[in-house]
């Protein structure tokens, strides 16, 4: 295929060269099959795409790069995530790294878009390796993929009577450790959480009324001795204490109290609005704002000894 043929593609839509990722093994030959583009080529695209916003020359470089994504993806297929997943993702980290590249840099696009996809990658697997989160800081982050690559290494290095130990000894946590400048506890820490499976709340089959999982053992919050004086120290503040507390008002600072937060009409537009309440008492609207401030203090202060 022509660089020319590319162009003309790309121009009405970039991604009709290659097929859906649905079929894994048609996507990967066809990429394979996308011309490479020059330095002077890519140059030229990249300060269309600064300069002039063009789209399509963003287009192409992508396209000439979707091989390094299938390249790097490769490197990941261990953690057991479906390929074309990681290579969409590494696909998101390319886009990113065309939009944001320089070409007045002096490096070409496919060292500068390594990072890219390697990050969109890793953010991926550490999303969806485990429903709970191995690695939330950046340090866990470098640990977790480091602390793998060593551990396959190892696995290499490993005698027979070894080979199907699946915890790390002292002696190689020490030595991990080493190499890979952080404490043994680190190592300890998320070899501990990359060791730990995930177990389903809900059984993932039916056997009838014998079948149990750990859902089933889960407590009813609505049951719970804290929650349930909660709610009953609730219904009482909303009943009885709030009877008690317009009664402590005199009669207009109740009613000022009632028709601004406690009446709702049929038609659901709630009391009298402070203007309403001025035109009504002859008075100003801050003066009812005013009133209304005083009268939720004293109210506050009755439901704080109904409540002690």
């Amino acid at each position: 295929m022509s660089l020319s043929t590319t162009t003309a593609l790309s121009l009405r839509d970039p991604w009709a060269l290659v097929p859906s990722l649905g079929n894994l093994d048609a996507y990967i030959s066809a990429v394979h099959r996308l011309p490479m583009l020059s330095q002077e080529e890519e140059t030229s695209l990249a300060r269309r795409l600064r300069d002039q916003g063009d789209v399509a020359a963003a287009g192409q470089m992508v396209l000439s790069h979707l091989r390094l994504v299938v390249s790097v993806s490769r490197q990941y297929l261990g953690y057991g995530l479906p390929h074309g997943d990681l290579i969409q993702e590494g696909n998101v980290g390319l886009m990113k790294a065309v939009k944001r590249f320089d070409p007045e840099q002096g490096v070409r696009l496919v060292s500068y878009a390594l990072h890219w996809i390697k990050a969109e990658i890793h953010e991926y697997i550490l999303r969806n390796w485990r429903m709970v989160k191995v690695a939330t800081t950046k340090a866990q982050r470098k640990l977790f993929f480091n602390l793998r690559s060593k551990k396959q290494s190892f696995k290499g290095e490993a005698d027979d009577a070894n080979l199907h130990r699946s915890t790390l000894s002292p002696a190689e946590i020490e030595r991990m450790a080493e190499d890979l400048n952080v404490k043994p506890s680190e190592v300890i820490e998320m070899e501990t959480r990359m060791s730990g499976g995930d177990v389903a709340l809900e059984p993932q089959v039916d056997d009838g009324e014998e079948s149990f999982a750990p859902i089933a053992y889960l407590a009813d919050e609505s049951s719970e001795p804290t929650r349930v004086i909660e709610s009953r120290r609730r219904d009482a503040l909303s009943g009885d204490g709030l009877y008690q507390a317009l009664e402590v008002l005199d009669a207009r600072s109740r009613r000022i109290v009632e028709e601004r937060w406690l009446k709702v009409n049929d038609d659901a537009s709630g009391g009298m609005t402070l203007h309403e309440l001025a035109a009504e008492y002859g008075v100003s609207a801050e003066r009812i704002r005013q009133i209304e401030v005083a009268a939720m203090k004293k109210m506050r202060k009755s439901l704080e000894t109904v409540a002690a």
